[in-house]
């Protein structure tokens, strides 16, 4: 039965969607419903979310922000105040035309994202420079027409974060711009195990209505790049559109310089094509739900069950999120089953471990084996979780680096984008008409222009024109 269960999944080096796909649906991440694009996320699913809440939440709350809540619904003149934001959502967007059954005087559109409430909120919230900074975040769904869906990865309704700041000054609000983004790299790297590149969006890519959009940028195990979380400075442009002001010390009025940031559960999707093998789910030990699992052998044997209650009782007591497994399937099917569903460590335990006075370690990642006596065990398992982080990291920064490439004339660049998966970087003159002949060429964008420059020749490698910027190019997600 172990076999079957596996058999079930395409391996990845085959075929990687139907592989993303299998294991979404063989670990009960998510199912499918009779809304086109729409999932409905399970219980395994929803707890990584919550861990990735919690997580995020904490580390909000530590800068200053605080959690609000803002209605769904956007009426059509509201979100017509900034001309370059309503042009970039306008062809995702959903509309609500009737309450019950009367058609309604002024169409309102489901939020695709909310800087538009937050600004006619702020506008009647804000009177007084002793009024900023306002540094408010949400927990919600957002709505957006997607053509093409993928669970995780793009649905036409998900579950993000998405934080609102209005300050004094230019300098505030770039400070937060980037003090956000900081924290989602860190967030990324030290609890999901996914190393980024931090960096600029250029003009073409950047949010509608954004003076400058930064980027947290990951690359999959197939080789595609996924923005994995953005944070954008507004400037003063939202708050002349809203005519959002303030009455300065020196008595004067002016207008608030606003950002907005934001995460979502398509780093679910991230944490499955960064971390996933051939027999499902790798979970990083810091987002698992279920840290270890304890699976008796031979379990209707005097004293085994009770036995794994008792080791239970030790690794929760230690901390540690812990299940037993005592349904009445066999032993193989319950590891294949935790290795499907990427729960980092299983402990087995039957007769004669009980009697030698240990149990048996196995890592998910690796599948290396440790026998550890009972009462070291709880101090084990946790070194074990801590190598696996740090080491899942390690690994994915490595495959990272593997299949990062460099270009310098336009027939390497094509040629690296269509044979070579992964990130390319390349000089780039600053216009936009390269950024679409390359779009149009392989299909490949500009993913960030990193923080940390590198001079790798002085012309823009599509059009050989002096170059301005090096850029990481990639095909997306």
């Amino acid at each position: 039965m172990a076999k079957k269960l596996v058999e079930a999944i395409t391996s990845m080096d085959e075929d990687f969607a139907q592989w993303y796909t299998d294991v979404v649906k063989k670990a009960e991440l998510c199912g499918y419903t009779s809304v086109k694009g729409c999932m409905a996320i399970k219980p395994a699913g929803y707890a990584i979310w919550e861990n990735i809440q919690h997580e995020l939440d904490s580390r909000f709350k530590e800068t200053g922000v605080q959690n609000v809540y803002m209605p769904m619904f956007i009426p059509e003149s509201l979100l017509q105040k900034e001309k370059d934001h309503v042009e970039g959502f306008a062809p995702e967007v959903a509309w609500v035309t009737h309450g019950g059954l009367n058609e309604l005087q002024e169409r309102l559109c489901v939020r695709p994202t909310s800087e538009t409430l937050f600004c006619d909120f702020y506008q009647k919230d804000i009177q007084s420079h002793r009024d900023l900074p306002k540094v408010y975040n949400q927990w919600c769904s957002v709505v957006r027409w997607e053509k093409t869906t993928r669970p995780f990865l793009r649905s036409r309704e998900f579950l993000w974060q998405e934080g609102h700041t209005a300050h004094a000054t230019a300098e505030e609000a770039e400070e937060r711009t980037i003090q956000m983004l900081n924290l989602y790299a860190d967030f990324c790297e030290e609890v999901l195990a996914i190393p980024v590149i931090k960096g600029q969006k250029t003009d073409k890519e950047k949010f509608a209505g954004a003076v400058a959009t930064y980027t947290i940028e990951s690359l999959m195990h197939d080789g595609k790049a996924l923005q994995s979380g953005t944070s954008h400075n507004f400037g003063d442009g939202f708050a002349k559109a809203f005519g959002i002001q303030y009455t300065d010390k020196d008595n004067t009025l002016k207008y608030v310089h606003q950002t907005s940031w934001g995460m979502t559960t398509r780093m679910i999707g991230a944490i499955i094509m960064v971390h996933g093998d051939n027999s499902g789910l790798v979970l990083p030990p810091r987002i698992a739900p279920t840290q270890a699992v304890i699976i008796p052998i031979q379990q209707r044997k005097e004293g085994v069950l009770e036995k794994a209650d008792e080791l239970f009782a030790a690794l929760k007591a230690a901390g540690i999120r812990v299940k037993v497994d005592d349904t009445d399937r066999s032993p193989g099917f319950k590891f294949a089953e935790q290795e499907m569903r990427g729960i980092p460590v299983r402990i087995e335990c039957g007769p004669k471990d009980i009697e030698n006075g240990q149990a048996v370690i196995c890592r998910r990642d690796t599948r290396e084996k440790y026998v550890v006596s009972f009462d070291e065990l709880a101090s084990k398992v946790q070194e074990v979780l801590d190598l696996m982080q740090k080491e899942m990291l390690e690994r994915a920064r490595a495959h990272r680096d593997a299949h990062t490439y460099v270009a310098t004339n336009y027939e390497e660049f094509k040629d690296t984008i269509n044979n070579k998966p992964g990130f390319v970087k390349a000089m780039w003159c600053g216009n936009r008409e390269c950024e679409d002949k390359i779009k149009e060429d392989v299909q490949a964008t500009s993913r960030c222009m990193p923080f940390e420059q590198e001079h790798l020749s002085d012309v823009c490698v599509c059009c050989g024109k002096p170059a301005k910027k090096m850029v990481y190019w990639g095909r997306a997600y």
